[in-house]
Order: structure tokens, then sequence, then C-alpha cells
């Protein structure tokens, strides 16, 4: 992956993120949306969209896209600060470059968002998204938490 993938990719997982916080929905749920056509499209802009504030990004994609308020909040009531949306986003994309054959990334993104493991990241009440990135990416093919 040359380095403008991995900062587009970067920037792509740190936008699912930040949406899915803004609309309380699985990270799963905001790829599905999406769709692969939205998140190739997504890469391809996200040269010129991270010169934009994730708000106008998110908000233009939200309307864009339909996307409904739903009830996965894993923010509030959290007793400690939660990592920041772009904190997720570099996990996410770290594990994408670690787990994806080369050419499949978006497949892999769709996948990783879509896994349990996105669930457990997205878990701010536990240390799950301080763990190191290997043992999420080995957890994560396994499909279940390895102990």
């Amino acid at each position: 992956m040359t380095k403008k993938e991995q900062n587009d990719f970067f920037y792509v997982c740190s936008l699912i993120e930040y949406i899915a916080r803004q609309t309380k929905n699985r990270r799963g749920d905001i790829v599905k949306v999406l769709g692969k056509d939205g998140i190739k499209k997504q890469l391809h802009d996200a040269e010129v969209s991270h010169c934009l504030s994730f708000e106008q990004v998110s908000d233009e994609i939200i309307e864009q896209y339909k996307i409904q308020n739903g009830d996965f909040d894993t923010i509030t009531g959290c007793k400690y600060t939660i990592p920041s949306f772009m904190d997720i986003g570099k996990l996410y994309s770290l594990m994408i470059e670690d787990c994806a054959q080369p050419g499949e990334e978006i497949d892999e993104l769709m996948k990783i968002f879509s896994s349990f493991i996105s669930d457990k990241i997205s878990e701010f009440q536990t240390d799950i998204y301080y763990q190191n990135p290997s043992y999420l990416e080995c957890s994560y093919k396994a499909g279940y938490l390895l102990d």
C-alpha cells in the first residue's frame, strides 16, 4: 500500500468512526449503508475531503445516504476519557493494511468493520481498543477474543 493509500484509508476509517458516533450506529451499519461503491468514492475523495472538517463531510454523507440515528451509544456514560475517532481510525487502518491481500483492502475494510471485533473495539468501557493491534488482528482472524 502506498503512503497516499495509507493516508486515504486512515481518513476513511476515521470518517466511518466519526459518523457512527454521531449517529449512534454500529460501524458495520455505516459500512453497509455506504456499500463498496460508497467506500470507493470516499477513498477517491479523501485527498480533498481531508481539507474539510469531519463535521461537514459527515453531515453530507449522513444526508446523501440518509443514515438514520441508531441506539448503539458506547460513549454516553463512559467514566473515563474515550479514544478519539482518529485514534480508532488509525487502529482500523493498521488492521486493514496488515490483514488485507494486495488489491483487496476495501473488501477487508468492510469485513473488519462488520465483524465482532468492531463492536468490541467500540466498547469504550473496556480496554480492548488499547490492546496491541496484533492481538486484535489475531482475534479478528480467529473470530473471537483470544485469551
